[in-house]
């Protein structure tokens, strides 16, 4: 059973505006012409409008939220995982939503079933125990899903889970792991290896099948995090869809945080890569998601690509200091201050493509993750038209 969100909209005044949404999403291809050749070109981004679905929002009895991914099924509804890692409100879960739309006026959103992501021997992660950290999805060529997981980082063996990219089916159901390299893996938290809950949060599948994953700041031999003084560096990982295996890996420049937190603010700012979306075989659009606290989101979208000249640094013990490389190229397409054209961005944390317009253009979607905050964060849906090259 679903329930139509625009409704639950109305009878709260103080809910968020709606202002239109003209998208709906399209699976990980393109058009006839664009799947033909494997890659879309970009010239520039025009908001076309949001949607919040208000922290708080119940469904089957479990809240609504933390939806750090967002990609289109084939029958034209969408996939979104929450982050909810156990131990929190609830069990992890993933969610099929529906959204309608006019060419003017509010989006309606459903939520139409709520699962849960299954652990090897069919049963779901624990409720009570943070085992898992769900932040990305994306529709795999045979049907099926993949997802990512940070992991958990713990002192201990009963606390300690490590990250992931896996298969299942749209039931949920453990299809596969991925072989991630080993230098995304929890060491210490300290001198070497991953760092707490800035791992997997970026997930894509190119034209060709070839799944990317990226960490969301540096780990910790490839030097400090982002600062407001200097940027950092991630790594992208190709997976290799038959094998599952790792065949290549690029690195990514984060540029340095452009807002600083007022002084005696609860954290630091920080930078990250959020989410990227494939537009042909090794050609992506980037989310740059950045945050001050008690002051908002800075939003980037980059458009980064592989070329021939990129260094493959799946080899590379390091990326700090005297180490030598090319990244991956970035071209700024669109910075969005903390509040854009009037709307005050939130966590966002997705990206997928949307429909195609009646003037032939394409439409992105980028989303929200409300982190389950009341008050001051909502679950965010944004669409771009996208200007082509």
């Amino acid at each position: 059973m679903g329930f139509a969100l625009n409704s639950f909209w109305r009878r709260l005044a103080a809910a968020s505006t709606l202002i239109a949404l003209t998208v709906t999403l399209t699976a990980c291809g393109g058009s006839d012409d664009e799947n033909k050749t494997g890659e879309f070109r970009v010239a520039s981004l025009k908001l076309i409008g949001a949607a919040s679905i208000p922290t708080g929002t119940l469904f089957e009895g479990v809240e609504f939220g933390g939806i750090s991914g967002l990609d289109q099924a084939t029958d034209g509804s969408y996939w979104a995982i929450s982050d909810d890692r156990g131990g929190e409100r609830g069990t992890p879960r993933f969610y099929n939503l529906s959204i309608d739309y006019a060419a003017t006026g509010s989006v309606t959103v459903k939520v139409n079933r709520q699962m849960y992501m299954q652990r090897e021997d069919g049963a779901p992660f624990p409720a009570t125990a943070r085992t898992v950290d769900p932040e990305a999805i994306r529709l795999a060529p045979n049907g099926n899903l993949y997802w990512s997981s940070e992991g958990n980082w713990g002192t201990t063996a009963a606390t300690l889970f490590q990250p992931f990219v896996r298969e299942m089916t749209t039931a949920g159901k453990f299809v596969r792991e991925f072989k991630m390299p080993a230098i995304y893996n929890y060491v210490d938290n300290t001198t070497m290896g991953a760092r707490s809950n800035k791992l997997f949060e970026a997930l894509t599948v190119a034209h060709d099948g070839t799944v990317f994953v990226a960490n969301e700041d540096a780990l910790i031999q490839d030097g400090p995090l982002t600062t407001v003084q200097a940027g950092s560096v991630v790594r992208v990982t190709a997976l290799d869809p038959a094998t599952g295996a790792a065949k290549a890996q690029y690195a990514y420049q984060l540029p340095k945080i452009p807002v600083d937190a007022p002084a005696g603010a609860p954290f630091g700012p920080d930078n990250g890569l959020s989410d990227f979306l494939a537009i042909g075989n090794k050609k992506f659009i980037a989310v740059e998601r950045a945050f001050a606290s008690g002051i908002g989101n800075t939003i980037r979208l980059v458009q980064t690509e592989i070329t021939d000249g990129t260094t493959n640094v799946i080899n590379m013990a390091s990326l700090a200091g005297a180490a030598t490389y090319t990244p991956m190229n970035r071209k700024l397409l669109l910075e969005m201050p903390i509040t854009y054209e009037g709307l005050k961005l939130d966590n966002i944390e997705a990206i997928t493509w949307g429909k195609t317009l009646p003037n032939g253009h394409r439409t992105i979607v980028l989303a929200a993750d409300n982190n389950f905050t009341a008050n001051t964060q909502a679950n965010q849906f944004i669409a771009f038209e996208v200007i082509p090259d």
